[in-house]
């Protein structure tokens, strides 16, 4: 069976990280975790608006993950498969109480990459602007659930179109689609009460 003795100095892959899990070496498993926590818990904070939330359910997502990776069969990346698991214990939990996040509000190209207008306020700016994140967090509450997630694997968690297309499990063209009028409905939103531009994206989980 694989064994990761001097793999952690070469960098294993995940894919054969998950074969040497399956192959018994249960200790490719911590390495996962330590390669994908911060990524996992900086998603479910985004999407549930609290650090204890975060922890928890990213403890739970990676608890899902080892008792089911024995039948993993590499039909998806492990990290599209991973999200697939955070975000279905975020909806469960988003169905019992109504949650709040923060999300970017950059205006994006032709091709979907993030740009700031040079001829709006910086994100500076808006950060001392006291009212800003009670705005956003009340824009992005009323964003429907899908148009939401895209919006954080896209925008904070970097993926990109093809990789949410299959965490999701829904066409390229549908990924695209509900990022662009969920931006379009953030900035509508947040036009209507005067405020104009892009919010920080920061680059961690805090």
């Amino acid at each position: 069976m694989p064994r990761l003795k001097g793999w952690e100095r070469m960098g294993p892959t995940d894919e054969e990280l998950v074969e040497a899990f399956q192959g018994g070496d249960f200790s490719a498993f911590d390495l996962l975790v330590r390669r994908w926590d911060r990524k996992i818990q900086g998603a479910i904070f985004r999407i549930m608006g609290t650090e204890d939330e975060a922890r928890d359910l990213c403890q739970e997502t990676f608890l899902k993950a080892y008792r089911a990776l024995g039948s993993f069969k590499g039909e998806s990346r492990f990290s599209s498969w991973l999200y697939q698991i955070a975000l279905n214990l975020c909806r469960d939990r988003m169905r019992r109480r109504k949650g709040r996040t923060m999300v970017s509000l950059d205006d994006l190209d032709e091709d979907g990459a993030a740009f700031v207008s040079r001829d709006r306020p910086s994100a500076l700016d808006l950060v001392e602007k006291g009212d800003l994140s009670r705005a956003v967090a009340s824009a992005v509450a009323a964003l429907p659930e899908e148009q939401r997630e895209v919006i954080i694997l896209k925008e904070y968690q970097d993926l990109t179109f093809l990789e949410i297309a299959e965490t999701l499990g829904v066409p390229l063209s549908t990924v695209k689609t509900r990022l662009y009028r969920g931006l379009g409905q953030l900035r509508q939103h947040l036009e209507k009460q005067g405020i104009r531009g892009t919010a920080p994206v920061p680059a961690t989980f805090p």
